[in-house]
């Protein structure tokens, strides 16, 4: 299994300042550095290929853009003192940066860096300071480098987030290849196909045992089993070839649109497996109001229509593989349920949303593995996949 040191081998993280985020006003474009980042940037005069990236509120605004920094000693000819510091040109990212905001310096195994610009108090910032293991002391840099306890198995979790920041993580090599062909040839099939073969390769994982370490090996296992495939299916393409640029970028942006999509049907998938061992009677996006469709509504959508039946015992679950700004879509749906709870993998949500989704009777539900990226706070408020289970039965036993 990979670790994180794979990836990066060790980070440099502060809030910014006013002066450091406003470079139209200061034109300072450089950080001051600490004696400690030496062993992460070297002697001075250091030119380093640098990514930029800038994560905001939500998914929808993410920017990157590859430049350079350079880290120096401004003292360097001073026999007894140093002062380091790491200069930036200008760009769209750093032009994003606003004061509070977290920057984030973690270096490449290879010597290259990634610099994050996070704003503050999103879930993005959540995940990123999880990610890293980042403790905020004082206000200056905060460094660490990647070994022992800080050097993390790389799970599903850390996965998703590191492809956040435009890191394609690697899965150890498998022989499901060859099984996977003799299955489905070379093509991709239905997920809902897709995920049961998933579920096969597993025959000692029982939702039954533990629903909420099921969901995230068979979640893990389809998306390994996925990648497999789909690093081969491309691969013959790219042999094949392509009759110009734009067929080329028509294919890229449909294998990226594929696994976005491909993600949330998996979810819903094995979720429908898990219920159906369990023996709960629900129903999969039936309308309710305004052409609304809950992922899954308990215990049915014909109790939902029934005006007798008691909206107490009606519970609607909402499914989302990630959801940042977008668990509040779930509202708007099944109106006479005042209750309302959404399903989701998303690690370290922020507390800004937590809280509005306690004040808009939302409540979360994660795998039981997924609550610890989140404050010790919310944590308390969550619930798991089988404390969900056991609510529904509970309703469905009222009603028998």
């Amino acid at each position: 299994m990979s670790r994180l040191s794979t990836y990066f081998s060790g980070v440099a993280a502060k809030r910014l300042s006013a002066v450091e985020a406003d470079t139209e006003t200061s034109n300072q474009h450089e950080f001051n550095g600490i004696k400690a980042m030496v062993s992460l940037f070297g002697s001075s005069g250091t030119h380093i290929d640098t990514d930029f990236l800038y994560l905001g509120e939500d998914e929808d605004e993410t920017l990157s853009e590859k430049g350079f920094l350079t880290w120096y000693d401004a003292r360097e000819n001073h026999p007894n003192r140093s002062e380091y510091r790491l200069y930036f040109p200008s760009n769209e990212i750093m032009e994003k940066a606003s004061p509070e905001d977290l920057l984030v310096i973690a270096k490449k195994p290879n010597g290259e860096v990634t610099l994050l610009i996070v704003h503050a108090g999103s879930t993005f910032e959540r995940q990123v300071l999880w990610l890293f293991g980042i403790t905020e002391e004082h206000r200056g840099f905060n460094t660490a480098t990647f070994a022992g306890e800080k050097n993390r198995p790389i799970g599903y979790i850390e996965r998703i987030i590191l492809q956040t920041l435009g890191i394609e993580t690697e899965f150890e090599e498998t022989n499901w290849l060859d099984r996977i062909l003799e299955r489905f040839d070379q093509t991709f099939p239905k997920t809902a196909a897709f995920s049961s073969f998933a579920r096969e390769t597993l025959p000692d994982v029982s939702s039954l045992i533990d629903p909420d370490a099921a969901i995230m090996a068979w979640i893990t296992q389809e998306e390994m089993l996925f990648r497999s495939l789909e690093r081969y299916i491309v691969e013959q393409k790219l042999v094949e070839g392509f009759e110009g640029v734009d067929e080329f970028i028509k294919y890229s942006l449909s294998v990226q649109n594929r696994r976005k999509s491909r993600m949330g049907y998996a979810l819903e998938n094995h979720l429908k497996q898990v219920f159906t061992d369990y023996g709960l009677s629900f129903s999969i996006q039936q309308i309710t109001e305004h052409n609304s469709k809950p992922d899954f509504l308990f215990p049915g959508i014909e109790q939902y229509h029934e005006p007798d039946f008691p909206p107490e015992r009606l519970t609607m679950l909402g499914a989302k593989s990630s959801c940042k700004e977008r668990w509040n879509q779930v509202l708007a749906e099944a109106n006479r349920i005042t209750q309302k709870h959404l399903f989701t993998l998303e690690a370290s949500i922020s507390l800004k949303q937590t809280d509005k989704m306690q004040e808009k009777n939302l409540q979360l539900v994660l795998p039981a593995d997924i609550h610890k990226t989140y404050l010790e706070d919310q944590q308390e408020w969550l619930m798991n996949l089988n404390e969900f289970i056991m609510l529904v039965k509970e309703n469905q036993l009222l009603e028998g």
